[in-house]
């Protein structure tokens, strides 16, 4: 019983013996892994700046009634150009019926303070003539019926501005809305028989056109904190319309705002821009836009690969792997400068022609298929 068990155990350890053996034979016949490798360069590096915003213009007005009542006439439409002056559109005048009444009332109010005005000034006419009154009691009633006029043509005037909107119905009536600037119609946010409000202390008044100078536009993006304070009005920056082909426009910062407002957890900064437009280019207001702001350029320096360093997961520190003339790689520190985000400038650690890691390694199934 004891020999058998002895024969059992030994023919167990001489399989695991076999098991180990054919490991350490398969661990060394794999294959050793191969990295690519590529070297260092000069080029030049601009370090910038992408605000997002939108292309707006920079004269743009609302057209608001001056009367209350109901759109007549409309004389254009969206897209229209306009010159200063051109007549808008027509407002017809609704009148309320209580200010009609009393507009009514204060004309017959005045129109019988007139008469007795004038048979009083008859009446004293005839006695300074004859010498009972004198001059000064005279010119009194005078006086009293000259105003008494005035009153009751004040009255009338009254009584037709509520019932028409205007005295002489010209291109000056209220009623009629007159394009304050040049430019083009952005919108008409109303059609002909929309009830309007007028504009007063009280309310803002409904829109009639909006009307903008296409001529001049200007660039409302936002800039995050980190970066805010590397730019400075004033300085040449450039646009780039995506709706147009990525078309560029030259334009000057003229405003960086001095006070942030948090969005989603981040401080933005709104920025704005004089854009510089080609009277060919047919822009449209409210256009998405990107502002490239260079912040920093060097020319002719030694980059390499962002993507080839490494950091150091204690200090955080970047290095690189250079291979060796035995084929082995060496980690070494390297000093960066400036980034465009692909390319990074090398200040220490790194020499041209040496070759550096491509830290993803290049499976063996990755290649095959790439063949």
């Amino acid at each position: 019983m004891k020999k058998s068990v002895k024969i059992i155990i030994g023919i167990v350890l001489v399989v695991l013996l076999l098991f180990v053996l054919k490991y350490f034979k398969d661990s060394n016949s794999e294959a050793v892994v191969d990295y690519k490798v590529e070297e260092p360069f000069h080029t030049s590096i601009d370090r910038k700046v992408v605000a997002t915003g939108k292309l707006n213009p920079e004269e743009e007005i609302e057209l608001k009634p001056q009367v209350s009542g109901i759109v007549d006439e409309i004389l254009v439409e969206e897209g229209d150009i306009v010159r200063k002056g051109d007549l808008i559109a027509k407002i017809r005048v609704v009148p309320n019926e209580q200010s009609l009444v009393s507009a009514r009332s204060r004309i017959k109010t005045a129109q019988l303070s007139k008469d007795n005005a004038q048979v009083l000034f008859n009446r004293n006419k005839a006695l300074f003539e004859k010498g009972v009154i004198s001059k000064q009691d005279f010119e009194n009633s005078e006086l009293s019926l000259n105003q008494a006029n005035e009153n009751l043509a004040q009255a009338q005037n009254d009584y037709q501005i509520i019932r028409q909107g205007s005295l002489s119905g010209g291109s000056s009536a209220n009623t009629n809305i007159i394009a304050q600037i040049p430019g083009t119609i952005l919108q008409i946010p109303v059609r002909e028989g929309d009830q309007v409000i007028q504009s007063n202390n009280f309310n803002a008044g409904t829109t009639i056109a909006t009307i903008a100078d296409m001529s001049k536009m200007i660039f409302e993006g936002k800039v995050d904190e980190a970066e805010v304070g590397k730019i400075d009005e004033g300085i040449d920056i450039k646009v780039i319309l995506g709706a147009i082909n990525e078309k560029e426009f030259p334009a000057k910062l003229t405003f960086v705002a001095p006070k942030g407002v948090e969005e989603s957890g981040a401080v933005q900064f709104t920025i704005k821009a004089d854009v510089t437009v080609e009277p060919s280019t047919k822009i449209r207001a409210g256009y998405s836009a990107n502002a490239e702001i260079e912040i920093e350029s060097k020319d002719s320096v030694l980059v390499i690969k962002e993507s080839l360093l490494q950091f150091n997961r204690i200090t955080e520190e970047p290095f690189v792997e250079i291979q060796q003339e035995d084929g082995k790689f060496k980690k070494v520190d390297v000093e960066t400068g400036i980034s465009d985000g692909i390319n990074i400038e090398i200040l220490e650690g790194v020499k041209e022609g040496d070759k550096i890691k491509v830290w993803n390694k290049a499976k063996e199934d990755n290649n095959d298929d790439e063949d």
